[in-house]
């Protein structure tokens, strides 16, 4: 049984990377977002992420950080704790606090998977001293840049865009590895109590070229399997378009605030199991609820992967129904420290398999003065003061 499972780790990870074509669902592991109030809220913050995890929702939101530093760390667990997710990122902004700039780093992997290969001997017996563990791992690094855009057609809207350079590293085990490059563009703007956000990810679309390093052993197991000996190969990341709108549900100055958000992903990869596609697009909106009092607790909702899928007790395979990701959580912020916490999943509702994924923010204030536009805080559901 042990080595089947080897042979058949062996057939998807080669069926997934051995051709060279462009597919649906590529590098999905940076779709799943990161930091616990994003992925509480659904993934709806395009348009009010605002702090240091907006170099990976929208980099336009770098520069309505305030503090001299902002460092933000995410732990997470899937699949019953097989499969690790783990952010680390910092934001910096720059003198005179006209631009912003970011460095985030993930890693989504799954560790101690067994390398069986040589551990079944010839007689049929067992050798634990063959017995070998690997990782398969995703990694992605985004250097992030953000500053305000000084456009007056209307002096109570403030925008700003931000920009992501991006490097993709995956590996499995010393079998196979592979980089790629791309770049995203993001934009926000505020006008009273209303946000709007647009992130363009992969815009020049992004390839991720891999290269194999398999043993003469591992040939022999392919070949026995009578599977293709990899060479090299590719995946194309086509751009995908997020849109996003927020409006602020009570006055500024109020102790208790609600922030509504609907978002909207737009990809170009082919048909998705979406509410809305077709064979050259698909659209998945997404939705987040943040309440907060005084800045200091938050309360978050949110929906996002809806799906239509055939009812099982429809013996014609016609009727269908929508199933959808629930997501919730809370967070907490007292005197520079937020910790958040997000209670969600990578599936639909229909076999769920929840989560939790707790995230930590520091806010670092240096020597440097405070700007008269300052807020108390970064994703605060108060309109800031530039709107006030």
């Amino acid at each position: 049984m042990r080595r089947n499972a080897l042979i058949l780790f062996l057939l998807l990870t080669s069926s997934r990377v051995s051709f060279a074509q462009k597919r649906v669902y590529v590098n999905e592991y940076l779709n799943i977002g990161l930091g616990a109030r994003g992925l509480a809220m659904g993934g709806a913050v395009a348009a009010s992420t605002s702090d240091v995890t907006a170099g990976f929702w929208n980099p336009a939101g770098l520069q309505l950080i305030k503090n001299d530093w902002q460092v933000g760390l995410m732990h997470a667990e899937y699949f019953a704790g097989n499969s690790k997710y783990d952010y680390a990122g910092v934001a910096i902004p720059l003198k005179g606090r006209n631009r912003t700039i970011g460095i985030s780093g993930l890693r989504f992997a799954t560790d101690d998977i067994a390398y069986t290969i040589d551990y079944v001997q010839p007689d049929g017996s067992f050798d634990e001293s063959k017995l070998k563990s690997i990782s398969a791992g995703d990694y992605a690094f985004l250097l992030s840049y953000a500053q305000d855009l000084n456009i007056k057609a209307h002096p109570g809207i403030k925008t700003r865009i931000g920009a992501n350079a991006k490097i993709i590293y995956r590996n499995i085990g010393s079998m196979a590895n592979a980089w790629g490059a791309g770049l995203d563009l993001g934009l926000q703007s505020s006008v009273g109590q209303w946000r709007l956000g647009l992130m363009l990810k992969d815009i020049t679309t992004t390839y991720t070229a891999w290269s194999f390093h398999l043993t003469e052993r591992e040939k022999e197991v392919f070949g026995q399997t009578h599977n293709e000996i990899p060479v090299k190969s590719y995946e194309v990341m086509t751009p995908r378009i997020n849109l996003g709108i927020a409006r602020y549900l009570t006055k500024p100055g109020k102790a208790l605030q609600l922030l509504l958000e609907l978002d909207g992903d737009i990809t170009t990869d082919g048909q998705r199991n979406t509410l809305v596609s077709n064979a050259d697009f698909s659209l998945d909106p997404h939705a987040g609820l943040e309440a907060s009092y005084k800045n200091i607790i938050y309360l978050r909702l949110g929906v996002s992967n809806f799906q239509r899928v055939l009812d099982d007790k429809d013996s014609t395979n016609q009727a269908k129904y929508t199933l959808w990701q629930p997501s919730a959580g809370a967070g907490l912020h007292i005197a520079g420290l937020n910790i958040d916490y997000a209670y969600t999943s990578l599936q639909t509702q229909s076999n769920p398999l929840f989560s939790d994924i707790i995230s930590v923010r520091c806010d670092i204030q240096g020597k440097r003065k405070k700007s008269k536009e300052q807020t108390t805080d970064t994703h605060s559901a108060v309109a800031p003061a530039e709107n006030k």
